[in-house]
C-alpha cells in the first residue's frame, strides 16, 4: 500500500461518519413532535405493563405481606402443583377456553359485517345515526348493561319471559340454565364490543379503490360478488392482523361480564380465571396460588398469538 492511502482512507472514514450524524440529527429535528408523542405511551407501557411484572415472582414464592415479595421463602412449582392437582382449576380452565373461544368466534364476523353493511348505506344521515347506535355499548359500564341483561331475561320480571308467558302460560329461567346463559353471555358481548371493533374495518375499507367496484358493476357484477372478490379481498390484512391480537385474549375472560351475569346455579359453566383470582387471591388471600393461574393463563396467550401468527404465515398474512 503506498504512502498517504492510509490517512486518505481514514479522512473518508470520518468524513462519511459526520455525514451520517448529521443525516441522523436532521431527521431527530423533522421527527421531534412525533417522537414527544410517543414518549407518553411508551411510559405508560413500562409502568403499568412491564414494571408490574415483576410481580410474577411471587408464583414462586409463599408469599405473605409480613416478609415481602423479596423477603417471602421460595417454593419453587409448588404453587403449580398445588393448583393443577385440584379438580376445580381444570373446570376453571375449561370454562375459560370455551367462553373465550365462542366469543372469539361467534363473535369475530359480527363486526366485518357490520363494517361492510355500513359502508353500503348511502344515506349519511341514516348511517351516522346507525353508527351512533351501534358504537354507543362501548361506552356502558358492564354494570349498567349487566343489570339491563338481567333486567331483560329474568324469569319473574323480564319483558322477554312476560311475552313467553302471554304464548306458552310459562316463564323460561334463560339465565338459569346453562346453554341459555352461555347465549346470553356471548350475545351480550357481540352487543357491547360488535360496534366499536367495526371502526377498524370501516378505516380498513376506506382505502380500498372506488375504480375496482366501477370496473366490477360494469362487467355485471352484483353487490354479493363485489363483496366477495373486492371488499374481503381488500381487508383481509386487517382481518388476519385483528385475528391474531384476538387470540392472545383466548385465555382472558372479562372478569366484569362473568361477575356481573353468572350466579350459582350456572357456577359449573361460569367460574373462571378472572373470578377464580378475584375470589381466590383477593378475597381468599392466596396471591401465589393465583399469581401462578395468572402465569399460566399469559403463557398459554402467547402461545396462541404464536401459533395464529405461525398460521398467518403460511399465507403471506404474519405480522413478524
Amino acid at each position: 500500500m503506498k504512502e498517504g492511502q492510509i490517512p486518505l482512507a481514514n479522512k473518508q472514514i470520518a468524513q462519511h461518519t459526520h455525514f451520517n450524524w448529521m443525516q441522523a440529527r436532521k431527521k431527530l429535528k423533522q421527527n421531534l413532535f412525533l417522537l414527544l408523542l410517543f414518549f407518553p405511551p411508551v411510559v405508560y407501557f413500562i409502568v403499568i405493563k412491564y414494571i408490574p411484572m415483576l410481580g410474577l415472582i411471587i408464583a414462586f414464592k409463599d408469599y405473605s405481606f409480613m416478609d415481602g415479595v423479596w423477603g417471602s421463602p421460595w417454593v419453587g412449582l409448588s404453587n403449580f402443583e398445588t393448583l393443577f392437582n385440584t379438580s376445580q382449576t381444570l373446570q376453571i380452565i375449561r370454562n375459560t377456553l370455551l367462553l373465550s373461544l365462542l366469543s372469539v368466534f361467534v363473535g369475530f364476523p359480527f363486526p366485518i359485517m357490520l363494517a361492510i353493511l355500513l359502508s353500503e348505506v348511502k344515506k349519511i344521515w341514516f348511517r351516522k345515526s346507525v353508527q351512533t347506535l351501534v358504537f354507543l355499548p362501548h361506552f356502558i359500564s358492564w354494570v349498567v348493561i349487566g343489570g339491563m341483561v338481567l333486567s331483560i331475561f329474568s324469569q319473574d320480571t323480564g319483558i322477554v319471559n312476560y311475552w313467553i308467558q302471554q304464548w306458552t302460560g310459562s316463564a323460561f329461567p334463560f339465565l338459569y340454565k346453562e346453554p341459555s346463559w352461555i347465549a346470553i353471555f356471548v350475545g351480550s358481548g357481540i352487543w357491547k364490543t360488535a360496534g366499536w371493533t367495526a371502526i377498524i374495518y370501516l378505516a380498513a375499507l376506506s382505502t380500498i379503490d372506488p375504480s375496482l367496484y366501477e370496473s366490477a358493476s360494469l362487467d355485471g357484477a352484483g353487490k354479493l360478488r363485489k363483496i366477495w372478490h373486492i371488499t374481503l379481498p381488500g381487508i383481509s390484512s386487517t382481518i388476519v392482523l385483528m385475528f391474531i391480537l384476538s387470540m392472545g385474549h383466548v385465555m382472558e375472560v372479562g372478569f366484569d361480564q362473568v361477575y356481573v351475569l353468572q350466579n350459582p346455579v350456572i357456577s359449573n359453566v361460569s367460574e373462571v380465571i378472572s373470578t377464580y383470582i378475584y375470589k381466590v387471591g383477593l378475597q381468599g388471600m392466596q396471591f401465589s396460588l393465583t399469581a401462578a393461574m395468572g402465569l399460566f393463563e399469559s403463557i398459554i396467550s402467547l402461545i396462541m398469538v404464536l401459533t395464529a401468527n405461525q398460521i398467518a404465515r403460511k399465507f403471506g398474512r404474519g405480522l413478524w
